[in-house]
């Protein structure tokens, strides 16, 4: 055994015992409640109707709807835009959807239908997707909803940018014909970044590493967003609804210059609830400016999650957490918005945006 200096094998001793008396813990874990003692307004019910217009219902053909209006009356939701109206694509699927709602609850719902870009190589693809549009709108759909996969997707080993040639004649049917198109475009910034320390979204990484992406999977965040925002320049008789705030809900100055770029683009609040909870002076200040241009939508279908944003909206509560710590580890703050705009963001601007909403289901 080596000889130490006395005073060097009291140090190793000690350093020895603290590391067993110490407990390690991983960050991840690391979630303590809060010991601030501030007034609590837990809200399980909107303060007016409303129309959540990004939600998905993949088994409507078949699903017990008066169970599911049950809920959506809990919560004080008057309409569910189903966005997944064609399911995988099948005429059968869109049908079983209209028809489902139109015998057990034909103003609660409104369905918007998808299309098939994977097949945009086959010939006659662009006709035949303009006369299915045609068709679906015949049949009651009242929107068109692109998913973020057909805006990085690859065909025959090429990827088809949201913006190609071919598709745009399918803007402008929608635009003629009257019904919004709801696109996601990309996934949040920080999926194409580094991660690491610095990585806002790193915990979030970690449990769902399939979120991860790099600048050729498929492509740069800022070319799938640019080739989104190119759609909005070249179609503005085609109102399109930018989904989760357009991934620029840590950015709303930057969202307010697309705001007045594109008036043609709205956006929804869909998975986005905690960036405007952790900004509540600038959300309440883009919110109430573009009053006219935001909608309520919450995406998954968790009703005890809704709960969040009506208290985000609503009230004027301090520091209270977000249900899914891994997309958002910071705390919440009300935006305590007035009633106007709340209305605006709960039904009005959707009735202007979406067709054949009853409007005998909302006040003034």
């Amino acid at each position: 055994m080596k000889n130490y200096h006395p005073l060097l094998l009291a140090f190793f001793i000690s350093v020895n015992c603290f590391a067993q008396e110490t407990k390690i813990m991983d960050w991840e874990k690391y979630d303590p409640p809060s010991t601030l003692v501030v007034p609590e307004h837990e809200v399980k019910r909107a303060k007016f109707p409303f129309i959540d217009v990004h939600n998905h219902q993949f088994s409507m053909p078949t699903q017990d709807l008066d169970e599911l209006v049950e809920e959506m009356d809990k919560l004080n939701m008057a309409v569910m835009v189903n966005l997944s109206g064609r399911g995988r694509g099948s005429d059968e699927h869109l049908k079983g959807c209209l028809d489902n709602v139109n015998d057990n609850a034909p103003n609660r719902f409104i369905i918007f239908t998808n299309i098939s870009i994977g097949t945009i190589n086959e010939p006659n693809w662009t006709e035949n997707t303009v006369k299915q549009i045609e068709n679906d709108v015949k049949l009651g759909a009242n929107g068109l909803k692109i998913y973020k996969s057909q805006t990085m997707a690859e065909v025959d080993g090429k990827r088809i940018s949201i913006n190609d040639p071919r598709i745009d004649p399918v803007w402008a049917k929608c635009g003629e014909l009257g019904i919004p198109v709801l696109i996601h475009a990309a996934d949040p910034k920080p999926f194409w970044d580094e991660h690491d320390e610095n990585n806002e979204r790193w915990l979030e990484l970690k449990v769902r590493p399939g979120r991860k992406r790099a600048d050729d999977n498929p492509a740069p965040w800022e070319t799938i967003i640019a080739e989104q925002h190119d759609l909005f320049k070249k179609h503005p008789n085609t109102k399109f609804i930018n989904a989760h705030l357009g991934w620029f809900g840590n950015d709303l100055a930057k969202l307010g210059e697309l705001m007045d770029k594109y008036p043609n683009m709205y956006s929804e609040i869909g998975a986005v609830i905690a960036e405007l909870g952790r900004q509540p002076r600038m959300a309440k200040a883009f919110l109430t400016k573009y009053q006219d241009r935001v909608m309520f939508g919450k995406d998954a279908w968790n009703p005890e999650e809704y709960y969040t944003y009506f208290r985000v909206l609503e009230t004027a509560d301090e520091y209270f957490p977000y249900y899914k710590r891994y997309h958002a580890f910071w705390r919440m703050y009300g935006l305590d918005l007035s009633d106007e705009v709340l209305k605006k963001l709960y039904y009005k601007n959707a009735l202007e945006v979406i067709p054949n909403i009853d409007r005998s289901l909302f006040p003034d």
